[in-house]
């Protein structure tokens, strides 16, 4: 296999990259600034990236979040909740076709450099609260990528049924440099310790019983 991964930086596209280079394949990471609130991320992906010591690539697109407008995550006009996923508050947090838009600039990449797959580390924990998490929008663009080129392209999404928590130690039984991963959306200098994504990554942790490298403000 030779997989483009859409890498940001956290803890699930992190050990998206273990397992591939446990399972041999070749890997490039593309990470993607859509203007996020938390582009933190990718100073983290780079570090990442040389810690495995695999090719990277920064795509600067900046100027998309103001057309994906709306989302907790792309305005900062639009208050960013705090809480557990499953809370509805939540959905302020999804941005609009996110991952149509950079799964396609993904397969962009990997067709260019003949690459056969994109990769992308959607979990169970998602699906609540992101649309273009679930399974069903993961088969639509695996067909739509058979569609898009004369070349065979696949989507990789090895982690689409398993939980956060099951990351966490497959990572960590796998040796993923998880203390380098960032997740929290508020994008400070620390992990927040209240939104979303920070509760999710305490929590899988605690579930997991592996003991969490990451420093929180609360």
């Amino acid at each position: 296999m030779k997989a483009v991964v859409l890498f940001s930086g956290g803890l699930d596209s992190t050990v998206l990259v273990q397992q591939l280079i446990h399972d041999q394949a070749s890997v490039r990471l593309l990470s993607i600034n859509y203007g996020q609130r938390h582009k933190k991320e990718l100073s983290h992906s780079s570090r990442i990236a040389t810690s495995m010591n695999l090719p990277h690539r920064i795509l600067d697109l900046p100027d998309l979040a103001e057309l994906l407008s709306g989302s907790s995550l792309t305005d900062s006009s639009v208050e960013l909740p705090e809480g557990h996923y499953a809370e509805k508050s939540m959905k302020s947090t999804v941005v609009p076709n996110r991952n149509m838009i950079l799964l396609a600039m993904a397969a962009g990449y990997a067709l260019s450099i003949d690459f056969d797959t994109v990769a992308y580390a959607a979990h169970a924990g998602d699906h609540t609260i992101y649309p273009d998490c679930r399974p069903v929008f993961a088969d639509a663009m695996q067909n739509a990528l058979q569609l898009a080129d004369w070349k065979d392209l696949r989507l990789h999404r090895p982690f689409v049924n398993l939980t956060k928590a099951e990351l966490v130690r497959i990572g960590a039984k796998l040796g993923a440099p998880l203390h380098l991963t960032w997740s929290c959306y508020a994008g400070e200098e620390s992990h927040c310790g209240k939104c979303g994504t920070c509760v999710e990554r305490k929590e899988a942790f605690e579930v997991a019983k592996i003991t969490d490298p990451t420093e929180y403000v609360y």
